[in-house]
């Protein structure tokens, strides 16, 4: 055999050492592969993308979307990739949104749902989840049903009950500006249990109601109901609009001159309200969720810029509503090292949200009593124009959650569990 130089000893090492290198990379590979390829968890959102609440939707998917992409870069949940599939639930059919909610349980194998912006949707794709046996978290339906009569085990709530907005500003309203009251209220289950709130803080209080105008979801001419309520000549008269349907309400209230007659007021307002009014209509009381400008108070600088960046705005409620209601799951998940449905909504009960999830000054909690997250409110006025873009709310005093609900038993919640 021919004596190899010692130049092409070296040769041959390198040459036998690529290929065992190769050889590795053909035996790792399909190991890579499967560790890429594992099984995603999915979360399924059944939430409007087109109509009246259009925007609010889009806004609690981009929170969802947000969650995921840290979960996915922190190692999932469980180790594995999280995925978000979603449906437009529409903004009024309820039955398109059942449908929505079935396909994502049974035919996309989702393991947890998420939604509905609507209160009268998220009460029957709560119906639909708990007959599968999906925990489902409710985002930005507020109707008291859904943690109150109609309570599921499966069931969650990131958004506010009715009565808990109602109570938390009924009080300054009546001593502020006058106990005669007028309602326009949009004609559904969250029009309808936001003014019982406010009927009920008028009785406490010993005001009176001057009357109501019901309007169907998706008005665009509100100058019928408006004749009403100017006829009444209450001194608050109060807009339970929301999404395009309080942009609608507003504006035309301004065009009226109402608000030089009267004080106009609510309970729950949205920054993509006031971002839709011209600004001689940012106007009123009102009762937001959650607020991107909160100084001191950890982690909401980060939340703020991560949305910015990724949205091209500064975050609404909705934003973050859609993390919560994401990360909420995850974190029991991990803690609970299971994905099973039943497991986690015990893990739940109770659950205190981290200060990077929760994002505001007291941790939020789900009461264990009916699974209501019992977060913070923040009270205050609409202003024209802030000291910093997208200001368009003050917030002139915190309520916590807590003090606003009502107690558990008071609420109709039965929980029967599976």
């Amino acid at each position: 055999m021919k004596k190899l130089s010692p130049e092409s000893r070296r040769h041959r090492r390198l040459v036998l050492k690529v290929a065992a290198a190769a050889g590795i990379a053909q035996v790792g590979a399909p190991f890579v592969i499967k560790a890429r390829g594992e099984v995603p968890i999915r979360f399924g959102l059944d939430d409007p993308l087109t109509g009246t609440y259009a925007e609010l939707g889009k806004n609690e998917q981009m929170g969802c979307e947000y969650a995921i992409d840290q979960l996915n870069a922190h190692g999932g949940i469980l180790g594995r990739p999280v995925q978000l599939i979603v449906e437009d639930s529409t903004s009024a059919d309820t039955g398109a949104a059942v449908q929505k909610a079935r396909k994502l349980i049974a035919r996309d194998k989702v393991d947890f749902l998420l939604g509905n912006v609507n209160s009268a949707m998220a009460l029957a794709i709560g119906q639909v989840s708990n007959e599968m046996k999906t925990l489902h978290i409710v985002t930005g339906g507020h109707t008291d049903a859904v943690t109150g009569t109609d309570c599921h085990w499966n069931v969650f709530r990131v958004c506010n009950t009715t009565r808990m907005e109602t109570n938390s500003v009924s009080k300054v309203l009546f001593d502020r500006y006058g106990k005669k009251w007028f309602f326009i209220t949009p004609d559904y289950a969250f029009g309808h249990t936001l003014q019982t709130g406010f009927e009920a803080s008028l009785k406490k209080f010993g005001g009176t109601e001057a009357g109501a105008a019901l309007a169907p979801l998706g008005t665009t001419d509100y100058s019928s109901y408006l004749i009403k309520a100017q006829a009444a000549n209450p001194d608050v008269i109060l807009f339970l609009t929301a999404g395009q349907d309080a942009v609608n309400s507003l504006k035309q209230a301004v065009q009226f001159g109402l608000e030089k007659r009267f004080h106009i007021a609510g309970a729950q307002q949205e920054l993509e309200v006031l971002e839709g009014l011209p600004p001689d209509a940012r106007i009123g009381t009102w009762v937001f969720e959650w607020y991107w400008d909160q100084p001191n108070v950890a982690h909401v600088p980060d939340f703020v810029s991560g949305i910015q960046k990724k949205a091209g705005r500064v975050p609404t409620a909705r934003h973050w509503f859609g993390y919560v209601a994401v990360n909420s799951i995850a974190l029991v998940a991990n803690q609970e090292k299971t994905l099973d449905a039943v497991k986690l909504a015990r893990a739940l009960e109770g659950f205190k949200l981290p200060p990077e999830v929760g994002l505001m000054p007291d941790a939020p909690f789900y009461r264990a009593g009916n699974h209501q997250l019992m977060p913070d409110l923040y009270v205050g006025h609409a202003v024209s124009h802030g000291s910093k873009p997208d200001d368009l709310f003050h917030v002139d005093r915190l309520v916590k959650g807590i003090d606003a609900a009502l107690p558990v038993e008071q609420t109709g919640c039965h929980i029967k569990w599976a």
